[in-house]
């Protein structure tokens, strides 16, 4: 009997005959002194938008956190369970990175269900429409813009739903001083899932921009 599904199970002998058996070295360096990467990744869990891939990333070299949407909740130190509040304080203050980007992604279905006011709980506790309440607000202003087609919707909350995030990362004190101290630096993106572009944020504008790649 498999303890695992047969396709996980195939792709991690690629991986042991592949990537492992070429780079066991810095594994094993890994292994003995820890990570230190430079950059946090907040992306989305969505399948189709992994950071590691995007960026051509290898081992150790992105401290990567996925929910729903990309969302980063504002500072509330409340007592309840905070799983993305828990990884930012743990990549901030233990691995001190440098860089934090928060990386959205078009054809979002998180962002879809907020825009869509009838859509209905998938469960009783109705958790994703909990997590997108964080942006409420700005899902009924896109929302009420007869003037932009359901497409321009979904794109325009993608993209104001990772400046919200940017703005809520600001709201805890660890980041807020550090990035004053220049420490730490705040970014935004925007990956296109059907033609692979990636849009850049402009931190004095809020704008999206394609970043020059040749």
């Amino acid at each position: 009997m498999l303890h695992l599904p047969e396709k996980l199970l195939a792709g991690y002998r690629n991986f042991m005959t592949g990537r492992y058996a070429t780079e066991t070295e810095h594994y094993r360096s890994l292994a003995r002194e820890g990570q230190t990467p430079e950059t946090m990744v907040i992306a989305c869990c969505d399948s189709r938008a992994a950071p590691e891939t995007i960026f051509d990333s290898g081992p150790g070299e992105l401290f990567v956190v996925r929910n729903v949407a990309n969302l980063v909740p504002p500072y509330s130190p409340d007592g309840e369970f905070h799983s993305t509040s828990a990884a930012l304080e743990f990549a901030v203050q233990a691995l001190k990175v440098k860089n934090i980007v928060v990386m959205g992604h078009g054809r979002c279905g998180g962002i879809r269900s907020a825009l869509d006011p009838n859509s209905a709980p998938l469960s009783p506790g109705d958790f994703i429409g909990k997590w997108m309440s964080l942006v409420g607000p700005a899902a009924e202003a896109v929302s009420g813009n007869t003037m932009m087609t359901q497409s321009e919707r979904q794109t325009a909350l993608e993209r104001i739903s990772i400046r919200y995030s940017i703005n809520n990362l600001r709201t805890f004190p660890c980041v807020k001083i550090l990035e004053q101290k220049g420490r730490l630096s705040l970014y935004g993106a925007w990956f296109d899932i059907s033609t692979g572009e990636l849009w850049a944020m402009d931190p004095s504008t809020g704008d999206f921009e394609r970043p020059a790649v040749a």
